[in-house]
């Protein structure tokens, strides 16, 4: 379960922020339904983020992402002297050429761990790793530049500080050579999903295999079908390919494709004849079916996978293509106690308003990003957000209304578009507001 996930010096972060899925205490709305007890912690099942265009709310996501994929990839894939594909904060003279901040909290196997690292584009500057059993924190390494520390609880890492290239996370190293510790760790990335919304063609293959899985088929069709698209069943079928029909892919991409099963799906729809109900027909999913409907099919076998296992899932541009009535229905179900059994969380970015309205929401589920005078994103709860009187946030409060009227920020202020054609057409520069 994730506690708590920060970055700094990252894309357009500046100054480190820090993400919460704890549950704020005085806060008591939808306790049992939105949140869950794991040890010593309430945590938090969902959390929204808002923000304007351009605020940073993918970024947070693309943090998220950047973390799990080095943790990941770093020891095995990356070759001596590869550049990191890090990106920090270049709007800030003073900061642009220090690393890149990554920490994050999380709960796995009964123990509490903290890990983080430091990157610029050459090296690892910083690593450690932190572990709570019961109150007290326990060092088990740390990492400064070319010096790795190798405390007794970590007996594991010991032998490997020379096996770490600069470019490699010493996590990595010691789950690759089976350190017990570092892979429950790494399986905790593992588990961390990450899907963005406007990229859901990726994820399709995914949900197609699920629903040739005899154990995930029914609750997927199920799925498709109460999201009222029209659909009453799928159809898988596989596609053979002929190295003929290949024969202008270049060699790499052919013998790649040559290897995988390739498969075609075919939706089932009921027919009719005079308005009465006849039959099914099948339609093609691919050319047939709407954008919207092809999206929330890509997405639905990850999310129920998610579901299905307790995994966490953060979704960026969950909202596009979607109704929000649908938006709103993914969001219910992780929670809902009856949906999500294990515990799964969702972390989603959204320009959908409705929910702060109609999502039954609690205050510490809804964060806010917004840009800072020096062009940097900021990050905050709405449970934290006080107004210029000092107050919080009332319980009852219209959040929806509230937000959309400005009174939390994070929404952009226009300049007078009604006259834009007329100044650029006589030449007078346009003002802004």
């Amino acid at each position: 379960m994730l506690i708590e996930f920060e970055v700094g010096n990252y894309l357009s972060f500046n100054a480190p922020v820090r993400l919460s899925m704890v549950a704020a205490n005085p806060i008591k709305e939808y306790l049992e339904e939105n949140t869950f007890q794991a040890g010593r912690h309430r945590l938090l099942k969902s959390a929204v983020v808002y923000g304007a265009n351009a605020s940073g709310k993918s970024n947070l996501l693309a943090a998220m992402a950047f973390m799990r994929t080095f943790v990941l990839n770093s020891s095995k894939e990356m070759q001596v002297e590869e550049e990191i594909r890090v990106m920090p904060f270049k709007l800030e003279v003073s900061t642009k050429d220090k690393p890149s901040h990554f920490e994050v909290c999380f709960l796995w196997s009964g123990f509490r761990y903290r890990y983080g690292f430091q990157v610029d584009r050459k090296r690892v500057r910083r690593e450690w790793l932190f572990r709570t059993e019961k109150v007290k924190e326990d060092t088990l390494f740390l990492r400064e530049d070319d010096g790795i520390d190798v405390r007794e609880g970590f007996r594991e890492g010991k032998g490997l500080e020379d096996k770490t290239r600069d470019n490699a996370l010493f996590l990595s190293v010691a789950a690759q050579f089976n350190g017990t510790i570092a892979g429950d760790v790494v399986k905790w990335f593992i588990n961390f999903r990450s899907l963005h919304g406007l990229r859901d063609q990726t994820y399709e293959r995914y949900s197609t295999e699920l629903l040739q899985k005899e154990e995930m088929r029914p609750l997927l069709v199920e799925f498709i079908r109460r999201a009222d698209v029209g659909i009453e069943d799928l159809i898988v079928n596989e596609v053979l390919i002929r190295e003929d029909d290949l024969k202008d892919v270049p060699d790499e991409t052919r013998q790649r494709l040559m290897k995988q099963r390739q498969f075609k799906i075919a939706t089932v729809h009921k027919s009719f004849r005079d308005g009465v109900e006849e039959g099914i027909t099948h339609l093609d999913f691919a050319s047939e079916e709407s954008e919207g409907t092809k999206k929330f099919f890509r997405i639905a076998g990850p999310i129920l996978d998610c579901l299905k296992n307790g995994y966490i899932v953060a979704v960026d541009e969950l909202d596009a293509k979607l109704h929000p009535h649908l938006t709103r229905a993914i969001a219910r179900l992780f929670n809902s106690p009856v949906s999500n059994p294990k515990n799964a969380q969702l972390i989603f970015a959204t320009h959908d308003t409705n929910l702060l309205h109609y999502g039954n929401l609690r205050r510490d589920q809804v964060w806010f990003v917004e840009k800072t005078n020096q062009s940097a994103s900021s990050l905050y709860s709405l449970a934290e957000f006080k107004s210029v009187r000092g107050t919080k946030v009332r319980n009852d409060a219209a959040l929806e209304k509230n937000y959309i009227q400005g009174r939390f920020g994070a929404i952009p202020y226009l300049g007078d578009f009604s006259t834009l054609l007329k100044e650029a057409g006589d030449g007078t520069p346009s003002q802004t507001e």
